[in-house]
């Protein structure tokens, strides 16, 4: 049994997915999503963050860790929030000392539909289907990063000892 943690990085909004592997059948565990206050410091925000991964981590023990990609953005601004993010949860991930796989968008979308180029609405339903849930788990980055742990699981599985 492998336990997985996958995260859809965010500094406005993260969201978490735990899921177990047995075999090519995923359990979920739990999902859940922080939502940052926008009147914070960005500092605080981050601080956020990390705090709550940590959290996650110590209460749910997953033997890897699967985070989403940066998506290309138009905005850099933006982007550079959310590499930062990334950067905070990179680190709550080091200090526990845990595997890292980073999945791209289309690898997610591929993984769970057969099809890279598949819709949100797809994706979750996937999601669904896949754990044996009797809703789409919402918001909708928790069930990304339900979905993000689910490929990353299999990925980290097929090239254990390949991965950061």
């Amino acid at each position: 049994m492998l336990r997985v943690l996958g995260i859809d990085p965010g500094f406005d909004r993260t969201g978490f997915g735990v899921i177990d592997q047995k075999g090519s059948d995923a359990i979920w565990i739990h999902h859940s999503c922080l939502q940052t206050d926008r009147a914070d410091d960005f500092s605080r925000r981050l601080l956020e963050i990390r705090d709550e991964l940590s959290s996650i981590i110590k209460k749910y023990k997953p033997d890897c860790v699967v985070v989403e990609q940066l998506f290309f953005s138009n905005n850099a601004k933006t982007a550079m929030k959310v590499g930062m993010a990334r950067g905070v949860i990179f680190l709550a991930i080091a200090d526990a000392g845990l595997p890292i796989v980073e999945v791209t968008p289309n690898q997610i979308k591929q993984g769970i539909t057969g099809w890279g180029a598949a819709g949100k609405k797809g994706v979750q339903e996937m999601v669904k289907r896949f754990l044996k849930l009797k809703e789409i788990p919402k918001p909708d980055d928790a069930a990304d990063a339900l979905a993000i742990a689910i490929v990353g699981g299999l990925m980290y599985r097929s090239q254990k000892g390949r991965i950061k």
